[in-house]
């Protein structure tokens, strides 16, 4: 595979002085600054598809006149996370507060 350069980029002292102060061990600042732009091209990926998703499901809504009301999504998702929540707890061996 060939190996492609970013372009080169001017930074403050201090910016690079806080990237270098968190590196890991072994971890390079080339690598480091890979990681960074393939997590925030992966961010920015994942949030163009979400609002994709969110502006589909408003046309649709519009088209058919079906909505769900807010409480209801919001009763699902608390559930969901209570259940996740609970399924951690059990994994751990600890006790809900």
């Amino acid at each position: 595979m060939k190996i492609a350069t970013l372009p080169a980029t001017r930074v403050r002292p201090e910016v690079r002085e806080a990237a270098e102060a968190v590196l890991k061990e072994g971890e390079t600042l080339s690598s480091f600054i890979e990681t960074a732009v393939r997590e925030t091209a992966e961010r920015r990926r994942v949030q163009a598809e979400f609002i994709a998703r969110g502006l589909a499901a408003s046309e649709e809504a519009r088209r058919t006149g079906v909505y769900v009301p807010a409480e209801e999504v919001f009763a699902k998702l608390d559930a969901k996370i209570e259940a996740r929540r609970q399924a951690l707890l059990k994994k751990t061996g600890k006790r809900a507060a």
